[in-house]
């Protein structure tokens, strides 16, 4: 018998005002017993750590001297092995109505579901695509050579399953991390989320990892929660798009093969190329500052892109 039936876990890196909403929808709406949540600080510098004590005294805040990362930070609890059920709760979320009881209801439906989603939506109330098939190198090359048509297409690679609204109960290969729950026996199975992949492609991993122990990844409409994490991310960051292509290379290096590592590597960086050469050329045609800031972020990424190429380091 464990001493929770579910720990709800939050990394936290400087977004106070967020996880305070979040932690207020889940007392709102979550009245169940044997539960707990805890909130990992990476090391914030707004007064996070003191504000979660003071306004929620119920709750575990978890104090790190680093910004250890998304993965080595959530494995601090789940190492623990102290509660049946486990969801990974990303800062930038708010709860829903009782989604919360109804996803462990589900995933205690069926003893073949290791791991269960909810649907997800922006703040502007429109599905987030939260579930994946796992990356290939055709799906790979796809999104590159197809989504980023010349001067800005829309297509997206079915690797994000686009045509299906996440309005459906079915088995997927990937669950985000913004809302991801699992079973404890799973983690005690396959292990933690592996911290070399510092942020971005973790869940994917694991997932990976899920799926080759025999479990079942599950999405099912039951319930919803509001991310606004997709919205923030569009803003530009050339960092941000350097530790995305790594953490992909990084996945395929570990379960696919070294030559595919290395090509998937390669079509990401004429990717780069490609799209600083068309924001240069719109951006002398045009002068908008929107396509210099664009013609700059794929030029950094480019100048900069062998730090694309995973390594034990962590610093950007």
């Amino acid at each position: 018998m464990k001493n929770f039936k579910l720990t709800i876990v939050i990394v936290n890196w400087n977004t106070r005002q967020l996880v305070l909403d979040c932690l207020g929808s889940i007392y709102s709406n979550y009245t169940s017993d044997d539960w707990n949540v805890v909130v990992v600080d990476n090391n914030s510098h707004d007064n996070s750590a003191d504000t979660f004590e003071k306004e929620y005294p119920n709750i575990e805040v978890v104090r790190n001297n680093d910004n250890v990362g998304f993965a080595a930070a959530n494995n601090q609890i789940l190492k623990r092995d102290d509660s049946d059920f486990y969801l990974l709760l990303n800062s930038d979320t708010y709860v829903i109505g009782d989604v919360l009881q109804k996803s462990l209801d589900y995933i205690k439906s069926n003893e073949s579901f290791g791991v269960m989603g909810c649907r997800v939506l922006n703040s502007d109330k429109s599905v987030q695509y939260t579930c994946s098939k796992f990356p290939t190198l055709s799906s790979k090359v796809e999104q590159v050579f197809q989504f980023t048509k010349l001067f800005g297409g829309k297509y997206k690679s079915d690797e994000l399953m686009t045509n299906w609204h996440r309005d459906s109960e079915r088995e997927v290969d990937v669950v985000t991390g913004c809302y991801l729950l699992i079973r404890n026996i799973v983690i005690q199975q396959v292990g933690v989320l592996d911290e070399d992949f510092f942020f971005f492609g973790e869940e994917t991993d694991w997932c990976y990892r899920i799926k080759k122990a025999g479990w079942k990844i599950q999405f099912s409409p039951i319930g919803e929660i509001v991310h606004y994490g997709s919205f923030s991310a569009q803003k530009l960051s050339y960092k941000r798009d350097l530790m995305l292509s790594g953490a992909i290379v990084r996945f395929f290096l570990k379960n696919r093969t070294k030559t595919e590592a290395v090509l998937v590597y390669v079509v990401m960086f004429c990717f780069n190329v490609s799209r600083a050469l068309v924001w240069t050329i719109k951006y002398v045609f045009n002068r908008k500052i929107f396509s210099k800031q664009r013609a700059s972020l794929f030029l950094n990424c480019v100048l900069r892109y062998h730090k694309a190429w995973p390594t034990n380091k962590k610093g950007w």
